[in-house]
């Protein structure tokens, strides 16, 4: 895959702060200046005042919470900024000619910026002149009353002056990422990578499968535990009082993505993206085992170099700190409680923007991790309700592309070669998955290992010894 320099720019520099400064005053500027001059037309109303000053606090914003990771974002509002000025020039009245060279210049200076901070070229100094380009453009045309004297010109120029101080301030805070350390860029996600090296046929897949459930595989399984159950005696010995199986068919499927890390996929807006070494795990938590105890969703976040103990003290952490709530609320359950607030029309409006900003990759962070559609994993035991395990659906809003349900333990009399008849302990599980991920062959392959693992459970008292990345 093609190399690229990731830049950023950091909250702790003066620049930063400085920058954001000039923007903020750019456009507050703006507005005071239109407000004293008198309003226009609608059209330059959104033109020359609402695009350019909501330009300026979009990129502020940008900066201070995604310039870090995500400062190639800051290419949208310049984008918007090349609009701007386009509508400038174009009401100076020259030939349609010069307007088209203006406006090719200016869309050819957001294309170079888009390109720069995308890492696709290194050259950040030639930023200045792209950047300062309309303001100069302003001054030259302006010349002839700024060189009389009559420096009242520069007063409807003020905010684009403020403007382009603050670009030259951010290009001087500009930093470089490490070398050999990957950072988004265009086309990932706020919870995953674009996978941009799938073959033909799996870019297309989803495009004629949408549907989540319609592009759904069932599983079943049954896994015999007497070694899972002896483990379990031996970590409750050593002080993990809650250990169960849960613990160690989840510890299991997390060391299982240490050789088979595609699982970790998931689709989203018909693009696969993988969500690396985050492991998100949902599941439901209920206060009490009764009809009438309320219930709520919670999401871990694991990593393949868990050991089981690590899984067992993030799930028990989890869980502890929403039952120890007096209602067993979450943040999800105050999200929806709000929701619930909404007037149902205007709710079915909210959920429909809700999927499409979704679909997009613009679902914002906190929401993200409040979703328990979203996620690496969704497992649940029914053997805790002491019934057989069920196959669960996917959900067709979020991204969760696997459904794990396990059940009751069971004995079987199994005939041995020699004859004799022994008792032994099943758990059936069954598993509902996305086939859109990943093809059968990885699947099967993956559940094979999955079993060895369990045929040997103290492998997951130790760190992985070999870690195998999805994408580099």
């Amino acid at each position: 895959m093609e190399k690229k320099t990731h830049f950023y720019i950091s909250r702790k520099s003066v620049l930063t702060w400085l920058m954001a400064l000039c923007m903020v005053c750019s456009a507050v500027t703006r507005i005071v200046i239109a407000c004293m001059k008198g309003t226009g037309s609608s059209q330059e109303v959104w033109s020359q005042i609402i695009l350019p000053a909501t330009a300026s606090v979009l990129y502020v914003l940008i900066a201070l919470f995604n310039g870090k990771e995500q400062f190639y974002k800051t290419a949208i509002p310049v984008w918007m900024y090349a609009i701007y000025y386009c509508c400038v020039f174009s009401g100076f009245g020259f030939d349609k000619l010069v307007v088209v060279l203006y406006a090719i210049t200016l869309l050819f200076m957001a294309v170079i910026y888009t390109q720069i901070t995308s890492g696709r070229e290194k050259l950040t100094l030639a930023l200045i002149p792209l950047l300062a380009f309309p303001a100069a453009a302003l001054l030259y045309l302006n010349r002839g009353a700024i060189l009389a004297g009559n420096y009242a010109v520069l007063t409807p120029l003020a905010p684009d002056l403020l403007m382009t101080l603050g670009f030259m301030l951010m290009v001087f805070a500009i930093r470089i990422h490490p070398a050999g350390e990957y950072h988004p860029t265009w086309g990932d996600r706020n919870d995953g990578r674009k996978i941009r090296t799938l073959a033909p046929m799996a870019q297309i897949t989803a495009y004629f499968q949408v549907e989540r459930n319609t592009c759904s595989n069932l599983f079943e399984e049954s896994f015999e535990i007497s070694h899972v159950e002896r483990y379990i005696r031996q970590k409750r010995k050593e002080g993990l009082t809650d250990f169960g199986l849960t613990h160690v068919l989840l510890a299991a499927y997390v060391r299982g993505l240490c050789k088979y890390p595609q699982l970790n996929r998931f689709i989203s807006g018909q693009k696969v993206y993988s969500r690396g070494e985050d492991i998100q795990y949902c599941m439901v938590v209920k206060k009490e085992m009764s009809v009438d105890s309320p219930d709520t969703s919670i999401k871990v976040h694991l990593n393949r170099r868990d050991t089981a103990e690590d899984v067992y003290n993030k799930l028990n952490a989890a869980i502890e700190s929403v039952k120890a709530t007096q209602e067993l609320d979450s943040g999800l359950d105050n999200l929806i409680g709000y929701l619930n607030l909404i007037p149902s029309v205007v709710l079915k409006f909210v959920v429909w923007l809700l999927k499409l900003l979704d679909y997009f990759g613009l679902l914002p962070k906190f929401l993200l991790e409040l979703s328990p559609f979203h996620g690496s994993l969704f497992f649940t035991s029914m053997g805790s309700l002491g019934i057989k395990p069920i196959y669960h659906h996917l959900y067709d809003f979020g991204n969760l592309p696997v459904f794990g349900a396990f059940g009751c333990k069971r004995r079987a009399l199994e005939i041995q070669e020699d004859g004799s008849v022994v008792q032994k302990k099943y758990i059936d599980i069954k598993f509902v998955l996305d086939e859109r991920i990943v093809d059968g062959y990885y699947y099967a392959t993956f559940f094979k290992h999955y079993r060895s693992i369990l045929r040997h459970p103290e492998l997951l008292d130790v760190p992985p010894t070999e870690i195998v990345n999805d994408i580099d």
